[in-house]
């Protein structure tokens, strides 16, 4: 293999100067953000190809807050729960790497983990480096925002001490796998990683001498990993969550309001039941009441029509373009229905073969059994979701306390507290015109003390200072939130 280095030229494209001072000074680079980084927006850049590069910090910056802080956020979220796993009943975490867990998205991750393990090899085989980071990138999203955000609860132990250790030895191995995988690219941030995860391997795990990272062997693909129902499960239900978000962000909604129902409309039966095995994960993440999944189009007021590229027809039918253009409108939703899976359509004695349009289901709000359901849609085309975007005020006070949880965590934050501290919370309501702070302090309290793990007292029941006092603002509304040490 010959291996060709191109040019780093400096961001306005002309090449580095010391005259000009065109570029950044290489040893602050290094200083303000690593060697990792560097190396990471390097191997990720045409470079590699023998192409020219124009050097942008920003690109080194952003390989920071895009690829190494989630991933390092998500090795101390792990960290964080081994002590409270202690804290809270006595259990010294120890990986065990024979343990099978139950659990779909532990089998999704585990999954993931070896397609990347899979995918590294055979790009490293062929010389290409710079497919590495992109696939890593997606690989960071996977564990944070999916696998880490949606087990949170089983991490923290919510569901029990025996789920909490198949959700924590689940992420183990993806962190341990990661950083053996990316050794090669960000040297020191996987050692540093290392050093810590080591100390939970049990004994003998490594053959040899494994006091660095760097010693221990490259991962193997594990095969009795890999499972297509689980991946296509998986992939459904993060279309069906994206879905959700897209309508809540398109009318302003906060996922901390509470919305009654979405409905999830599509024919297969096997798509159903693969969103029906995780139906409670998007429950949680969309703050929904109830999920409702179903191939009944017509109670739903799901319509079809077509749609045509004219541009390309244009060519084909040419003076026979207007009349096709004006007549595809009307053509009947159950005419077009019928030819879905590829048929020809007729039009105005026109025919169009399966490749001439596409065919696109809607929702219809006056076709809609309820009327006074006050339905959004949102489709990928494959799936056709509605979400109730309806604000009930039983559902609101849920959404207020919701906020007030926020603030806590923000204050807990903000004063550098970890899990493992003991706090007595207090509040003190100093402005609520209409009264929603004060409702959902007292219809809310078993939701906040679940939430919260603990009570929220009222602040004339303090009777030591606080080390932390600050006013928060929901909404209209304002409260005094104070801490205090537990004795």
């Amino acid at each position: 293999n010959l291996i060709a280095s191109g040019l780093v030229l400096a961001a306005d494209g002309k090449k580095m100067s010391k005259r000009l001072k065109n570029y950044p000074d290489p040893t602050l680079v290094l200083d303000q953000y690593g060697a990792d980084p560097l190396r990471l927006y390097l191997i990720n850049s045409p470079v590699v190809r023998a192409e020219t590069l124009k050097f942008k910090e920003e690109g080194v910056k952003e390989i920071v807050s895009r690829v190494l802080l989630p991933w390092y956020n998500a090795f101390i979220f792990f960290e964080t729960q081994v002590a409270v796993l202690k804290k809270e009943n006595g259990i010294d975490f120890t990986f065990n790497p024979e343990e099978k867990s139950d659990n779909i998205m532990d089998r999704w991750m585990l999954a993931s983990v070896q397609s990347l393990i899979q995918f590294v090899r055979e790009e490293m085989s062929a010389y290409r480096l710079y497919t590495v980071v992109p696939r890593l990138l997606d690989m960071i999203e996977q564990l944070t925002n999916w696998y880490v955000r949606f087990n949170r609860k089983r991490l923290k132990g919510d569901n029990g001490v025996e789920d909490a250790t198949h959700a924590l030895n689940t992420l183990y191995e993806v962190l341990l796998t990661m950083c053996r995988l990316m050794a090669p690219f960000t040297p020191f941030i996987t050692e540093t990683m290392y050093q810590t995860l080591k100390a939970y391997l049990p004994a003998g795990f490594f053959e040899g001498d494994s006091r660095s990272l760097h010693f221990v062997p490259f991962p193997e693909v594990r095969e009795e990993y890999f499972n297509t129902d689980i991946e296509r499960a998986m992939s459904r239900m993060q279309a069906v969550i994206e879905l959700g978000r897209v309508i809540r962000e398109r009318n302003n909604i906060s996922l901390k309001n509470p919305l009654l129902e979405l409905v999830v409309i599509h024919p297969s039966a096997e798509y159903l039941n693969d969103v029906r095995g995780l139906s409670s994960y998007i429950v949680e993440e969309l703050n929904l009441r109830k999920l409702d999944l179903t191939s009944d189009e017509e109670k739903y007021g799901i319509k079809y029509r077509a749609e045509a590229d004219f541009k390309k027809l244009g060519a084909k039918l040419r003076k026979d373009m207007p009349r096709v253009k004006k007549a595809l409108p009307d053509i009947p939703s159950a005419e077009i229905k019928a030819v879905q899976s590829g048929g020809s359509l007729t039009v105005d004695g026109i025919t169009l073969a399966a490749d001439d349009f596409n065919v696109v289901r809607f929702f219809d709000a006056l076709s809609l059994e309820e009327k006074s359901r006050k339905f959004e849609e949102a489709t990928d085309r494959d799936t056709l979701v509605l979400l109730d975007t309806e604000l009930y005020e039983e559902l609101q006070q849920e959404g207020v306390a919701r906020e007030v949880i926020n603030r806590v965590q923000r204050l807990r934050k903000k004063a550098g507290l970890k899990p493992v501290d003991d706090i007595v919370y207090y509040f003190k309501i100093t402005q609520d015109s209409d009264d929603a702070l004060a409702n959902a302090f007292k219809s809310q309290a078993g939701f906040l003390r679940e939430k919260l793990k603990q009570e929220i007292f009222d602040m004339s029941e303090k009777t030591a200072a606080a080390f932390i006092e600050e006013e928060q603002e929901v909404n209209d509304s304002k409260f005094m939130l104070s801490f205090v040490r537990k004795n």
